[in-house]
């Protein structure tokens, strides 16, 4: 048995899709007494990174993770910690046992109360490197050993490794056999292991390079230590690393004696924001968690560079490193759309621009019919195009409103006035999430009765067979909620028409680089194209590219080409879409179901500076993305149910 949503948060008012991750690394560039004086306690950072993974929250719910690294430990005693918890409320689980140990430290010596440096020596996690981890599983198990942070340990200081990233590699297979080619046995065939052993194996290289070099000029073996930790070039390990990376990436990395970084891809498809003062250097992969957990403007927290990394010393030092040649800017707009929190100034903007750019459409949808339209939106995360929606709304309704008032003459009786006058957009809260029932568990013959009493229906906010009811999503991906629950559920309230919105366009084709949309058949936009080519006598497309594909297999990554677009060329987006309102309206619906989408110029129009959108229009980033796409369609074309990378 199952929830009655499976496993992610099901807020869509299609069906939930998932991404990983979400990072959080802090360095504390000052002695942990400073802290302890200016703000009152030792566990500052500590404290700072438990905020930045709780207002980033929404980036994983699978587990989270938590490591640390302590400065200049004396031999013998533990410098680097790490805790992992796949718990419903796994952030506080961590926080928890950080905090027992704060308690049996004191409980042990009683100075630790008082000593920053005594809590230091009993208490696990009190270092001056910490990084945080937010974990949704898009891919592999669920277990608490596939959470980040990963560990490469060694009794060599600078050869241990901790690594935690937001990231999906889409040539694994590679990475792998290389590691296999150099002599390794990797332990698991997964992007987060073939990372850390690639970054792991040039950390080795590193260490042994300068180790040769200064034993030839005489030192001893215990100085190395300490001069490979002042010479250790993090970059180069970096470039040597990530030189055939193909993906989307933001990864973090701490090494023993206390150096760190954060690497983002080339085409800055993952996100990644840092800040740094005199007391800290900080990263995340949203700019808010950042601002609110330091009180922050917006203008003082930077984007990291794609293909850089911002590369922290021991000695505290920082800069941003050019690891990799970076490509054309190509940020994922389902950041924008989706994922991050609208609470970002530039989040929230780009959500109204979204909001608004879809209602001429809206307009076509329901006859301009206004007077006798009702707006809502489901899940919670599509309130802000909502309100973008509205506003728009209100901006033709002044229209309206002008033209009908010039209609009166010079001379308008009162009453026609004020009628006018009192018209606007009618906005409702048609649909209340019934939390408590989510947690329902039933048979599968009784699960959809049950799914579409998920969200209760607010009665009497449409007049019934008089209003159109118009519901704004964030998009619409598999469409298998909206058809089973949803559609029904809205059917309750009576409207003459229902209009489904998405404020992103049409999903057409799988992501590779940290969504979960790893199969052409779950896609409603796809499912539709393939049900068009049929009805029009034109299967020989879908066999043509299913022989390109096949012919692409075996061909090197850079010759990869998105062969998969030809299936949707003899139709236009607005042929698309109906047929996903008629695939998807529910055979015992009385009322029409029309579907609007986002237009590509809209999307690109709110969000200039995300211009990452190979979803929607198959232009991937990386060759990798195109291999991807093809291998879906074999997949797809074969009846295999499985993920292409």
């Amino acid at each position: 048995m199952a929830p009655l949503f499976g496993s992610t948060a099901p807020n869509a008012l299609s069906d939930a899709i998932k991404h990983e991750c979400g990072i959080a690394l802090i360095r504390l560039r000052k002695p942990l007494e400073y802290y302890q004086q200016r703000y009152g306690t030792p566990l500052y950072g500590l404290n700072k990174l438990y905020l930045l993974m709780e207002k980033q929250h929404n980036r994983g719910q699978d587990g989270a993770g938590v490591g640390s690294i302590k400065l200049d430990p004396v031999p013998g005693a533990n410098y680097i910690d790490r805790s992992r918890s796949t718990d419903k409320q796994a952030i506080q689980k961590i926080f928890e046992r950080i905090h027992r140990g704060y308690d049996e430290a004191v409980k042990l010596d009683a100075a630790a109360k008082d000593d920053a440096q005594v809590l230091k020596h009993h208490m696990p996690f009190m270092g001056e490197v910490l990084l945080g981890h937010l974990r949704y599983a898009t891919f592999g198990k669920d277990g608490e050993e596939n959470c980040h942070p990963r560990r490469r340990l060694n009794n060599w200081m600078t050869r241990n490794l901790v690594v935690a990233g937001n990231f999906n590699m889409t040539n694994v297979d590679e990475l792998f056999e290389l590691l296999v080619s150099i002599g390794q046995h990797p332990k698991e065939r997964s992007d987060t292991m073939t990372v850390l052993e690639k970054i792991g194996h040039f950390l080795d290289v590193e260490n042994d390079r300068i180790a040769h070099l200064h034993r030839q000029l005489g030192y001893s073996e215990k100085q190395l230590t300490q001069v490979i930790s002042e010479k250790l070039d993090v970059k180069q390990i970096l470039i040597n690393s990530a030189l055939d990376f193909d993906g989307g990436y933001a990864l973090a990395g701490m090494v023993g004696h206390g150096d760190a970084f954060v690497l983002r891809d080339p085409a800055g498809i993952r996100p990644a924001f840092w800040y740094a003062d005199e007391e800290v250097v900080v990263v995340a992969s949203e700019r808010p968690a950042i601002q609110t957990a330091f009180g922050l403007r917006t203008e003082v927290v930077n984007e990291l560079t794609p293909g850089h990394a911002l590369i922290i010393r021991k000695d505290g030092t920082y800069s941003e490193q050019k690891v990799r040649e970076p490509l054309e800017k190509r940020a994922c707009s389902f950041e924008r759309i989706y994922f991050s929190r609208g609470s970002d100034r530039d989040v929230y903007r780009e959500r109204i621009a979204l909001g608004r750019s879809v209602c001429p459409a809206i307009l076509e949808a329901v006859d301009h019919d206004l007077e006798n339209t009702v707006f809502s939106f489901i899940p919670n995360t599509a309130e802000v195009a909502c309100y973008g929606m509205l506003k728009e709304m209100e901006d033709e309704l002044d229209r309206v409103k002008e033209r009908r008032i010039l209609e009166l003459g010079a001379n308008p009786d009162p009453a026609e006035l004020r009628a006018i006058l009192a018209l606007r957009p009618r906005l409702e809260k048609v649909a209340i999430k019934d939390a408590k029932l989510r947690t329902f568990i039933t048979a599968d013959d009784a699960r959809d009765d049950l799914v579409a009493h998920v969200y209760d229906i607010t009665y009497g906010t449409v007049r019934p067979n008089v209003d159109n009811l118009v519901v704004i999503d964030d998009s619409i991906v598999r469409g298998t909620t909206l058809k089973q629950s949803i559609l029904k559920m809205l059917a309750r309230l009576e409207p003459k028409r229902i209009v489904v919105v998405s404020s992103a366009p049409q999903i057409r084709y799988p992501d590779c680089y940290g969504i979960d949309m790893a199969k052409m058949g779950d896609l409603a936009a796809f499912r539709a194209a393939i049900a068009l080519l049929k009805e029009t006598k034109q299967e020989n497309i879908i066999d043509d590219v299913y022989d390109r594909a096949l012919a692409m297999v075996g061909r090197p990554l850079a010759e990869q080409e998105n062969v998969v677009k030809d299936i949707y060329k003899p139709f236009t987006p607005q042929q698309v879409s109906d047929k996903i309102a008629e695939m998807l309206t529910p055979e015992d619906l009385s009322m029409e179901v029309k579907l609007v989408f986002q237009s590509m110029e809209g999307l690109h129009a709110a969000c200039p500076d995300h211009t990452g959108d190979w979803y929607f229009t198959g232009d991937y980033p990386t060759p990798g993305g195109n291999r991807v796409v093809n291998r879906a369609f074999i997949n797809y074309r074969e009846g295999k149910n499985v993920r292409a990378y």
